[in-house]
């Protein structure tokens, strides 16, 4: 069973906006994104850059411009956009895309989506958007100056998910395995106080206190999957923290790697470059690894990687004449062996 992440760059700037670029079928970018999908074909998709709506047309649509569309589709409402009516970057003002429980500037801007092959078990999906961040075991929230930012009445509602967390179990037979599904804030475009830095941080703490059980029951054969926005040895987040969830004995890392990563190693990065999920500038974040795939111990990996194909490999032109035609992200998969699986 092939499970696989994609940070594919499918938000646009207004609700309907994305619907829109998929069934007109002129969109290069979606164009390429479907090329890369199409070829890696994937059991399990899982998107976490897609504009939500309430019916599903977009996610629909989606699946159906793709070879082998799929059958099961899941979303959930995600809290980037959700207006909090509150000043949650402390500039003075309300209302604007930072404002929301997540950065969005619309609801359900650049939230989460599934795509299956196999059944969701919807009914026993467990839901933590709403999740306080206050609320998360071990959180550490903003203070500036000794006080908290940007304000007591922030802290007090503010959900830690900028997008949402979803643990959804999906089940083969008598094997179940349940996603542990989400996408993290950049830990940047704050300021001292560290905002986002912190709330990227605890947004994966969510997930270690689930396999701690502490937040919920200790799930089925637990795989963390989606964008954690972090590296755990370059860029500007809490390195620490994806470090420590790598290192978790409960969990195994694939460590799926790629050519073309490998050959646009920047200067002076001191992870592997072979493991980057992300091709950004070099005077910006420069190339990280911040997409995930984390299986249980107990699940049989026999395979992994990264779709970033060497520059002279034929399949480079999916990604376009300068890599990025698709986004800066890369599709990463991982080959899991579930047994009586056919």
């Amino acid at each position: 069973m092939r499970i696989a992440t994609f940070a594919a760059p499918l938000s646009r700037d207004g609700p309907g906006l994305l619907l829109r670029d998929i069934t007109k079928q002129d969109d290069a970018g979606i164009a390429a994104i479907v090329a890369i999908i199409n070829h890696i074909s994937p059991d399990i998709l899982i998107l976490t850059d897609f504009d939500y709506d309430a019916g599903g047309a977009g996610l629909s649509a989606f699946s159906d411009v793709l070879a082998d569309p799929y059958q099961y589709k899941f979303a959930l409402r995600p809290n980037a956009g959700m207006q909090t009516g509150l000043d949650i970057d402390g500039d003075g003002f309300t209302g604007d895309a930072r404002d929301a429980m997540g950065y969005g500037r619309f609801l359900g801007d650049g939230g989460l989506a599934l795509l299956s092959r196999s059944p969701v078990d919807v009914v026993n999906v467990i839901d933590l958007t709403e999740l306080r961040w206050r609320d998360v075991p071990s959180a550490v929230l903003p203070q500036m100056n000794g006080t908290a930012f940007p304000s007591d009445d922030v802290q007090a509602m503010l959900h830690v998910s900028s997008s949402g967390h979803w643990i959804v179990p999906i089940n083969f037979g008598a094997q179940t395995i349940t996603l542990l599904v989400y996408s993290a804030t950049a830990p940047v475009f704050d300021g001292p106080e560290d905002f986002n830095g912190l709330r990227n941080r605890d947004e994966l703490r969510v997930w270690e206190a689930v396999l701690d059980g502490t937040l919920a029951a200790p799930p089925t054969n637990p795989i963390i999957i989606g964008n954690v926005n972090a590296d755990p040895f370059d860029g500007q987040g809490i390195c620490s923290g994806i470090a420590g969830v790598l290192a978790r004995p409960d969990l195994q890392d694939p460590m799926p790697m790629s050519l073309g990563a490998k050959q646009a190693a920047d200067l002076n990065q001191m992870g592997d470059p072979a493991l980057d999920t992300a091709d950004w500038s070099d005077d910006g974040p420069g190339n990280l690894r911040v997409s995930y795939i984390l299986p249980s111990r107990a699940l049989n990996v026999v395979g992994a990687g990264v779709f970033w194909p060497a520059q002279n490999d034929p399949l480079a032109t999916l990604l376009g004449s300068d890599g990025l035609t698709a986004g800066p992200h890369r599709l990463v998969w991982v080959d899991i062996e579930i047994e009586g699986l056919r």
